[in-house]
């Protein structure tokens, strides 16, 4: 039973429900749909996942295993020119990783095109569509606008015969690109610019990733999803605000050949501060160099934010705070950041590191003298259990745990302070080495032997705890600190006579070699960790035995308010 498609006023929502659950439990309620419910996640293969896909994931695969229901992985592979095989196999990639289970259920538009061929004969015998020699920049111009009706084409009266005629010979490959198109035959003064004849398809000698060379003929995307939706029993055509005035030609088509009929709900497209969800401009950041490829970490695509080391439970949090509207709206990145750093905080293990490493000489430690401290890898959840880490009278710190003229309340080490070494000892800084710039490039310091685990043996309070790392057993590492791509709020907006390439963070990079302790060199590619003190970090693909690399997914607090300050101080 198909729903009433002139009635598209959603449900009352329960406390807590959104819309479209709503509207898919009235459904249910009144036995719509015989209680079925059956959603479709329908990417065009003609590029990579970003994060807005996540939402429509999330709701489609979501809203399916809820209600008990199934969701299709459909491929609307109806644009050969940009469509191709690494563009499928990614999407599969994301949508798993994503948890999305389609089963069995992986359908390609190109899979009906036959179908579809019939469908559009079966129009041209009802008179509801025609063969049109307009070009396309003519076919523009006799749309009309807004404010005045369009033009009728010279062609549309043609007899069915001739339209017949014509579509075949078109599917039989008679014509060059551009010379016809086949037109649905609706009016020409609807207040609706879609309704005004649009095309349903056109002519393109392209060889398809699937089909190859035996299609000359391909549908337009408007025409193949409702017939798609309607040959897969979807029930509830799930997608975002832009296809709303799309609905009407959704709706026209299918109750025109009188088939089975879901219907179109509409809702808010994600979007986020601080980035750019436009294919074509993620395009151009490739392209352009700005990033190295679509899986660079700095990129909002799906296969970026995973090699950056954000985990998926992360991203369904911020979809599930970010809710489903129906109207759009911009989401702060900080909400995804504190959704990547509350999910991180609970589940990675926590390792030392030493980013910016500054040498510290323990003098009265014994020389060559080596202990191994049973350090807990996650101070709040036992069940990750212990890792030993090697200390030796040598050991690095960072540079920024020193200061030579300390501020008021600073309480890490500086002449004469007392710090203590996680898990470790206390140590107190003798003398610092200044070279002849006044740059410090080592500590001397004595430790109490009395003080081993970080412990006082006395009741003393140290203030202070800084993390190092053993100069003897360090391992050298890449670490890429990347900060957000683009450092203003509203990047799409782009100044004064530039493009919105001009608002691309300059330092959203910077490559240190860090010193590690060495069970973070041995860690698989993808498994983030906590840098303590520094940050989360997940071991990148470009990790060779002999030089592990690590991408900060995050810091451990917001960065936003230091990044517009920099913007506001370039600019």
């Amino acid at each position: 039973m198909a729903a009433d498609s002139t009635d598209n006023t959603p449900e009352t929502p329960a406390p807590g429900e959104d819309f479209i659950r709503a509207q898919i439990r009235r459904d249910n309620a009144l036995g719509t749909y015989d209680g079925r419910v059956h959603t479709r996640f329908p990417p065009e293969p003609n590029g990579y996942l970003h994060l807005g896909h996540a939402k429509s994931i999330f709701l489609n695969f979501g809203v399916a295993s809820e209600f008990g229901g199934r969701c299709n992985l459909r491929f609307d592979d109806t644009n050969p020119t940009k469509e191709d095989t690494e563009y499928v196999d990614s999407i599969r990639e994301d949508v798993r990783w994503l948890g999305g289970d389609w089963q069995a259920g992986e359908y390609y538009a190109s899979d009906y095109f036959e179908r579809l061929y019939d469908y559009a004969q079966q129009l041209i015998r009802m008179g509801k569509a025609y063969v049109d020699d307009l070009s396309a920049d003519e076919i523009r111009e006799y749309r009309g606008t807004l404010t005045e009706p369009g033009r009728e084409s010279p062609w549309r009266g043609r007899s069915v015969e001739e339209n017949l005629d014509l579509f075949r010979r078109m599917r039989a490959g008679e014509f060059p690109d551009g010379m016809r198109v086949l037109r649905a035959k609706i009016d020409m003064a609807a207040p609706n610019l879609v309704m005004r004849d649009p095309t349903l398809y056109r002519i393109r000698h392209a060889a398809h990733h699937r089909t190859g060379d035996k299609w000359p003929i391909y549908p337009l995307y408007d025409y193949t999803h409702c017939l798609s939706d309607s040959l897969e029993g979807v029930t509830h055509s799930l997608c975002t605000l832009e296809f709303a005035n799309n609905r009407e030609l959704y709706d026209w088509v299918l109750d025109t050949l009188g088939i089975y009929h879901p219907r179109q709900y509409e809702f808010a497209r994600l979007n986020v501060t601080h980035t750019v969800l436009s294919k074509r401009k993620l395009i151009q950041l490739v392209e352009s160099g700005h990033v190295r490829g679509w899986d660079d970490p700095r990129m909002p695509t799906l296969c970026g934010l995973r090699r950056r080391g954000v985990p998926p439970e992360a991203l369904r949090e911020f979809c599930a705070r970010v809710g489903m509207a129906r109207a759009n709206s911009t989401v702060e990145y900080a909400m995804l950041e504190f959704c990547i750093r509350e999910h991180l905080n609970a589940h990675a293990p926590r390792l030392m590191a030493v980013l910016d490493p500054l040498r510290v000489i323990i003098e009265n430690y014994p020389q060559g003298q080596v202990e191994e401290f049973d350090m807990p890898l996650h101070p709040e959840d036992p069940s990750h259990g212990d890792r030993k880490v090697s200390f030796a009278r040598e050991i690095w710190i960072e540079r920024d745990d020193f200061r030579l003229e300390p501020p008021k309340k600073y309480h890490r080490l500086s002449p004469g302070a007392e710090v203590r070494l996680r898990y470790a000892y206390f140590i107190t800084c003798r003398e610092a080495v200044v070279d002849a710039r006044g740059k410090v490039t080592e500590l001397r310091c004595l430790y109490d032997p009395q003080s081993r685990g970080g412990q006082s043996p006395d009741g003393r309070r140290v203030k202070g705890t800084i993390h190092w790392v053993s100069a003897l057993h360090a391992r050298e590492a890449e670490i890429r600190l990347y900060e957000q791509l683009f450092a203003v709020e509203n990047p799409d907006v782009a100044p004064e006579g530039g493009t919105f390439l001009d608002n691309v963070n300059p330092h959203s990079l910077r490559i240190a070699r860090g010193l590690l302790e060495p069970a973070l060199a041995n860690i698989g590619t993808g498994v983030s960790v906590q840098f303590e003190r520094l940050g989360y970090f997940c071991k990148d693909k470009d990790s060779t035995p002999e030089m592990p690399v690590f991408n900060r997914t995050i810091s451990l607090r917001d960065t936003w308010a230091k990044l517009e300050k920099q913007q506001t101080t370039r600019d």
